[in-house]
């Protein structure tokens, strides 16, 4: 098991379920397959920006959003097609099936001018706060995902 394939185990498990230990995630790995050391999971952990936060009855790991933000970086650049608006939304083209990834990374930058977005295959619509700020988020995102700034 190479790491990349156990850093993307370690994702879907932290996204998936509460996990409180390191242990408990340990177990869940090896259910999977994958026989970890504490160590290399500590080393995991801390690679992928993971850290513990308060959800529901206590502690849990959780992915922060600027571990997502440096995961994300150099794949959606290469994913985007175009950017497009009217008077009051934005598209942004991807390739297909990117449309995911590159909507998580528009909604991690967390932008006040950003209300949200909706992602199909291989397009992601950005909903802004005000048709107003509609040229300066476009430019933003030109920013972020084209130029990589």
């Amino acid at each position: 098991m190479n790491k990349q394939a156990r850093h993307f185990a370690i994702k879907e498990i932290i996204s998936t379920r509460a996990i409180r230990s390191q242990e408990e995630l340990r177990l869940e790995l090896r259910k999977r397959g994958i026989d970890v050391t504490q160590a290399t999971l500590s080393r995991d952990l801390r690679d992928l920006g993971v850290g513990r936060g308060i959800a529901g009855q206590g502690l849990k790991y959780l992915m922060q959003p600027e571990a997502e933000v440096k995961i994300l970086r150099p794949v959606v650049g290469a994913e985007v097609l175009s950017i497009g608006a009217n008077e009051s939304t934005i598209v942004i083209r991807t390739l297909p099936g990117c449309a995911n990834s590159v909507g998580e990374y528009v909604d991690v930058q967390n932008h006040p001018g950003i209300i949200g977005t909706l992602a199909g295959d291989n397009a992601v619509l950005v909903i802004p706060a005000s048709q107003k700020s509609v040229n300066d988020i476009v430019q933003y995102l030109k920013a972020k995902l084209i130029e990589g700034s």
